[in-house]
């Protein structure tokens, strides 16, 4: 598992990870925002996310502002989401 998490990683040009499972909305949003704000066009931020309103809220309201989702990925409970950078 954590080969293929590693390889995949790799094939979406990650550039920063975070892990927001231990926050609460709306911190995820704006900590996501943050690191987002932190990369160039173009790069990969992947976001660790629990299930539930930090799954429901991050991915659209960064999509609202404008990135978009590459790839979301399940395992277990949690959610790793890879959010491309955009201008």
């Amino acid at each position: 598992m954590a080969h293929e998490r590693h390889q995949e990683e790799e094939e979406l040009g990650v550039a920063r990870s975070i892990d927001l499972t231990g926050e609460v909305c709306p911190m995820t949003f704006f900590k996501a925002k943050l690191h987002l704000e932190r990369l160039r066009i173009g790069e990969v931020l992947e976001v660790l996310l629990k299930d539930g309103e930090q799954m429901r809220n991050v991915p659209r309201s960064v999509k609202e502002e404008g990135h978009q989702i590459v790839h979301v990925r399940r395992e277990d409970d949690r959610y790793r989401v890879f959010i491309r950078r955009q201008a």
